[in-house]
């Protein structure tokens, strides 16, 4: 939730951004700039710091057992990227683009949820013409199979949002799924041209709803979007339609799993519904909901039960964020659960420090398509280079540890090389 949302139920949410749902509407729009009257701002991810190139395809996913459950009457239907290292670099136009150029054009309108959450100017931006590292369809790198991760962005937002950490950790040696999430991302572009837009402001619209159960559909939804993404896997590695040596790479029996916001509560909460997941990042995700009247505090049942496997905690200093301390979902998995867990809280950061926002908006804001003001908000103060040097490494040396069984001791307390994160065990 971002925090429009977060208001509209802040006796309980309190930071729902870290939950990750989206919000009421922002009042007023600010009007889209007419074409031509003022140069597009243009953007770059950060170079991985793997040593492994990085290849990426995408697949349309039809689940022909389970009705979408935000437009009843059609099967529900997704779009997945899966990142992976490769055998060359990827060099000008060989690098795959950020976004396709349907979903591009509307993440950068006034009637994204993009724009209602992080107020940057329509039309400002060349979203279009940011490009990845990874090179398209690239056949995979030899070497025997490769741990898989899968990666949920924050509700509302789509797959492409946390693209900079997803490359990192293909670079490494990983193969990552990211899932876009169907009528509940900003938009999704289908291979048939078709674009996908988010229902949630709309839903969020209704008079007298739910907002707990609200919430709870969406999370719900996003875990069973998340476990046929894992049963569907198991058939990829006889996909003949993959890249060359995609299908022989995925190892399925070391799957991990990382989100943000709304995809860090839908990965701790796969990992409690599901077996399959044997580690967890949770970057920022609420795991409590409003009560029935608005009022008190609903746990997810990840919360309420704790996990047996390890996980990792990542907060931000939103006033209603930080530390398992700081909220009654992460104190209730805390003290509930038998496995592995850290906490650790990025200084100086705000909700959008774990996603691309961290890297992407500070370039905008130079080039006036995003407000100051604005940009302290979704990032904080920290400095960029920072949090993303922190972010990759933290989730790194959690993935490393758990799923290929190298520990480089980060995780084992504070660590002088990040003073910006604050360590709680």
């Amino acid at each position: 939730m971002n925090r429009r949302g977060r208001a509209a139920v802040a006796a309980l949410l309190a930071a729902t951004a870290t939950l990750g749902v989206i919000g009421a509407p922002v009042a007023a729009a600010a009007a889209e700039p007419r074409r031509g009257t003022e140069q597009q701002a243009r953007a770059w991810l950060p170079q991985p710091t793997g040593p492994y190139p990085i290849g990426t395809t995408s697949l349309q996913l039809t689940d022909d057992h389970r009705d979408d459950p935000w437009t009843p009457g059609q099967h529900r239907t997704l779009m997945v990227s899966l990142w992976y290292p490769t055998t060359r670099p990827a060099t000008g136009n060989d690098r795959a683009p950020y976004m396709l150029p349907a979903a591009a054009d509307h993440f950068g309108s006034a009637d994204s949820v993009a724009q209602s959450e992080n107020r940057f100017e329509p039309g400002r931006t060349d979203w279009a013409g940011i490009r990845t590292h990874a090179r398209a369809d690239a056949p995979a790198l030899p070497g025997g199979r490769r741990p898989v991760v899968l990666y949920s962005a924050g509700f509302g937002d789509p797959r492409t949002w946390g693209t900079a950490l997803v490359e990192d950790l293909a670079s490494r040696g990983y193969v990552v799924v990211t899932v876009d999430h169907t009528y509940d991302a900003s938009e999704v572009a289908f291979p048939d041209g078709d674009l996908a837009t988010s229902v949630l402001l709309a839903q969020m619209a209704r008079p007298g709803i739910d907002m707990g159960a609200f919430l709870r559909k969406i999370l719900q939804t996003r875990v069973d979007d998340t476990r046929f993404v894992l049963d569907r896997l198991a058939g990829l590695r006889h996909d003949a339609q993959l890249p060359a040596g995609l299908a022989a790479s995925l190892d399925l029996d070391r799957i991990g799993m990382v989100g943000h916001s709304g995809g860090g509560s839908t990965a701790l909460q796969t990992m409690h519904d599901d077996p399959r997941l044997k580690a967890g990042v949770n970057l920022d995700g609420q795991l409590h909901f409003p009560g029935p009247d608005g009022t008190g505090v609903h746990l997810s049942t990840v919360a309420e039960d704790g996990l047996t496997r390890p996980f990792l905690l990542m907060g931000t200093q939103e006033s209603d964020s930080g530390s398992y301390h700081q909220q009654p979902g992460w104190d209730a998995l805390w003290q509930h659960s038998t496995g592995w867990h850290a906490d650790v809280t990025l200084a100086g950061s705000r909700h959008g420090s774990y996603t691309d926002a961290q890297s992407l908006l500070p370039q905008l804001a130079h080039q006036g398509a995003i407000s100051g003001e604005a940009l302290t908000r979704d990032v904080g103060d920290v400095r960029p280079d920072r949090a993303v040097l922190s972010t990759r490494s933290y989730v790194a040396s959690f993935l490393d540890r758990w799923l290929r069984g190298h520990d480089d001791h980060l995780l084992d307390g504070p660590s002088p090389r990040f003073p910006e994160m604050v360590y709680e065990r």
